[in-house]
């Protein structure tokens, strides 16, 4: 290969020009070839030479700090010296860098419901992302979580469209800084675009059975926020809707997100969407028709599709694409790396990584983000549970001291990443952990259950792109000697905390699961141990809403800790103790039978009652819900004006008193009720929320403002509407209709 030892004397090297007039002067130096390569991200994990010096790849995914290094110098052999876009799924903290900070999951941090925690959490994760050579990160996930059984409910915000808008636009704040050439600024993503939680059976990936009028509803709204708020990249689903591959779908790239919104951003697929439209979805019948589809439709980076590369190539050569037609994607690609500074500093590892990775300031945040995350859902009076009135504490469970599965997918031991098998212990708490750090308490563990092993999957190691398979699950039966071991110790102790759920083997892409129950011997672990009637507090530690037999009905307390993060153990352990208040309400809610499906709370009205012949359709547990160590009671909600016209704001106040004796911080929820609609429209919908701390016996009164402009419906044509008539504010502590004060207001 011919080096143009030139280069860097060329206009496109040139920082005082416009970023505009770099990107045109490089784009008319670039080959074909050379166009094609940059719309290409590759797994470092594979062949880097062929990567970058055949393929000219423009970004790179799931690297070591070695490859990185290794990946950098190869880019300087090649012809343009076009700098890389590394980017890796930093979902919860740096997933896949030994000694990252690692925070609860998105379903944990989103049960803080707190925009400002979130955006803290993101701009935490983002000094140690850009510390280490990563420009971009794909996240935040602004799927709504409609189906338990989906395996990636731990990656979103919860059911709701407008939770998830607060807080996906806070980490998107968080990430991007205050502009892309901050040196501690990455890109955010924002994934899945659309629908792609809305799967059949929820199964991943598979067919989206969804309208566009439902789409506009509920599903695009979140990503419109973000869109309108400078998210600089969308990542595309796996999925079809209306049996067209999201990522051809000419009225979601074309007429709604660059036409109606005027997103401006670079689009990316996820993994191999280019080539699953030939090896699964089989709706291009080869590469250059899959490849030329995919561009046509306006996609920019195409993710871990090798075989892109020749297809477009082909697709060139059969008259499909002229040379031209990779240009706007490129001049996206390129606009990005200019902004990012790349061309004049390729952001590799720096030198000072290992006083930012992993720092005391960022575990602070971690403890107090996994405090904020923890929603106590019952509670008989046992907690708070001080030392004095409990000196002997038996911890059973199969999770207790599971340090990697306690945080849970995307987090260095979930197997994603070939470098590393799991994040430090020293640098994890377990629920076990944590316990024992309670001065007064002589603590004694007994595991009582395991949950599953592993079987090779009888199709084969891999899928036919190469990506691994993952194995079969077999629950582990229960064994009546660990059973025997933990009610030993529960008889012979003051209280027990049993920790239980899932593992990550049951979380994550392709890991959907038919059930909801608890796996292997738990249920006849927590059945044995409540028997004993030693109070027991039931810790699930789990991705998502799971169901809990009816054994837990006579548990003293439960808790739901979803995967908490390295600072989960310590921040049980402050909130059992009562060193601090339980806050955290839910942003999903829990089913009582996987027949349930679905539960969430904003179901369309006009369903025949509100029961199953054999079981009520309401939740275990609510949206919204979540309990602390004092009473909290509502009145007096008053309305400021009870006839308002469009352009005007309603302006509510309420009052919040705290009638206990311990301090709390309440989160008042508002939601709405359009009472009389042109179309089908759900009961109750969430506009607004505000936490209020109450010291014990304080009263607030609670102002809450919401735009009329807010109080919208989708009509028959698909329009977002404020249709005039009567409506319902409705202010309280859940979304329960039993929760909720209402005063009435018409909209002229």
């Amino acid at each position: 290969m011919t080096i143009d030892t030139q280069v860097e004397t060329l206009p496109f090297r040139d920082p005082a020009l416009p970023v505009a007039a770099r990107v045109a002067d490089l784009l008319e130096r670039m080959t074909v070839e050379e166009k094609i390569g940059q719309m290409l991200q590759l797994d470092a994990r594979d062949d880097l030479d062929d990567h970058i010096l055949r393929r000219h790849v423009g970004s790179i995914l799931h690297t070591s700090p070695e490859r990185l290094f290794q990946a950098h110098e190869l880019t300087q052999r090649t012809r343009l010296q076009i700098p890389l876009l590394v980017g890796e799924d930093c979902i919860h903290g740096h997933s896949f860098w030994p000694g990252a900070t690692i925070y609860p999951t998105q379903l944990g941090i989103a049960a803080t419901w707190s925009a400002e925690l979130t955006e803290r959490v993101a701009r935490a994760t983002a000094e140690e992302v850009a510390v280490t050579g990563i420009h971009w990160t794909f996240s935040p996930v602004l799927c709504i979580a409609r189906d338990l059984r989906w395996g990636r409910v731990d990656e979103t915000f919860g059911e709701d469209p407008f939770l998830i808008g607060e807080l996906a636009s806070a980490m998107v704040r968080g990430y991007q800084g205050s502009g892309l050439d901050d040196p501690t600024a990455i890109l955010a993503t924002a994934k899945h675009f659309a629908g792609y939680s809305e799967t059949q059976g929820g199964r991943d990936a598979s067919e989206a059975d969804i309208s566009r009028r439902k789409l506009r509803s509920w599903f695009l709204p979140p990503f419109e926020r973000v869109a309108r708020e400078g998210c600089r990249t969308f990542m595309l689903g796996y999925q079809t809707t209306d049996g067209v591959p999201i990522t051809t779908n000419d009225w979601l790239l074309s007429d709604v997100l660059r036409g109606e919104w005027g997103y401006t951003g670079t689009l990316i697929t996820d993994w191999d969407n280019v080539g699953r439209m030939v090896w699964e979805q089989r709706v291009q019948p080869d590469y250059a028709h899959a490849a030329a589809s995919a561009v046509r439709a306006g996609n920019d980076m195409v993710m871990t599709t090798p075989r892109f590369f020749e297809g477009a190539i082909e697709a060139v050569q059969l008259g499909m694409l002229d040379d031209t037609a990779f240009d706007d994607a490129v001049a996206r690609i390129l606009t990005l790396k200019f902004e990012l500074g790349l061309f004049e500093n390729p952001r590799l590892p720096a030198p000072e990584r290992d006083a930012v990775v992993g720092s005391a300031a960022h575990r602070e945040l971690n403890l107090e983000v996994a405090r904020r995350s923890l929603v106590l859902l019952e509670n008989d009076g046992v907690l708070p549970l001080d030392a004095g009135r409990a000196t002997r504490v038996a911890v059973v469970g199969p999770l207790a001291d599971d340090a990697q599965t306690q945080l849970g997918d995307w987090a260095g031991g979930s197997g994603q990443a070939g470098w590393l098998d799991g994040q430090p212990r020293e640098m994890i708490t377990t629920v076990l952990d944590g316990l024992r750090e309670v001065a007064g308490w002589d603590v004694v563990h007994a595991r009582g259950a395991d949950i599953l092993t592993l079987e090779p999957d009888p199709a084969g190691p891999t899928f036919p792109d190469g990506q691994p398979r993952p194995p079969l699950l077999r629950a582990c039966p229960p064994d009546s000697e660990l059973i025997a071991e933990a009610v030993a110790a529960a008889e012979e102790a003051d209280v027990v905390v049993a920790v239980v759920g899932d593992r990550i083997e049951l979380v994550g892409e392709g890991r959907s699961t038919a059930t909801l129950e608890l796996i292997g011997g738990q249920i006849a672990l927590l059945d044995a141990v409540i028997a004993t009637g030693t109070p027991v507090i039931v810790v699930l530690l789990a991705s998502k809403p799971l169901v809990l037999p009816p054994s837990v009905a006579d548990a003293a307390a439960v808790v739901w800790a979803a995967n908490p993060g390295m600072e989960g153990g310590r921040a049980l352990a402050d909130v059992i103790t009562g060193a601090v208040e339980p806050s955290g309400r839910l942003p999903i809610s829990f089913a009582r039978h996987v027949g349930q499906q679905p539960t969430y709370y904003n179901q369309i009205r006009g369903q025949h009652g509100d029961r199953y012949a054999d079981l009520t359709q309401a939740p275990a547990w609510a949206f919204g819900e979540g309990r602390s160590y004092t009473t909290v009671e509502y009145g007096d909600l008053t309305l400021e004006s009870v006839a308002l016209g469009r352009a005007e704001t309603i302006v509510a106040h309420v009052t919040v008193a705290n009638t206990g004796t311990r301090p709390t911080r309440e989160t008042v929820q508002l939601y709405v009720r359009d009472s009389v609609t042109s179309v089908s429209w759900t009961d109750r919908e969430l506009k607004a929320f505000r936490q209020v701390d109450l010291a014990p016996g304080e009263h607030a009164r609670v102002r809450l403002e919401l735009p009329v402009s807010e109080c919208t419906i989708v009509d028959a044509e698909g329009r977002r509407v404020v249709e005039p008539g009567e409506f319902e504010l409705l202010v309280g502590r859940s979304s329960r209709a039993s929760d909720l004060l209402s005063a009435g207001f018409v909209v002229r």
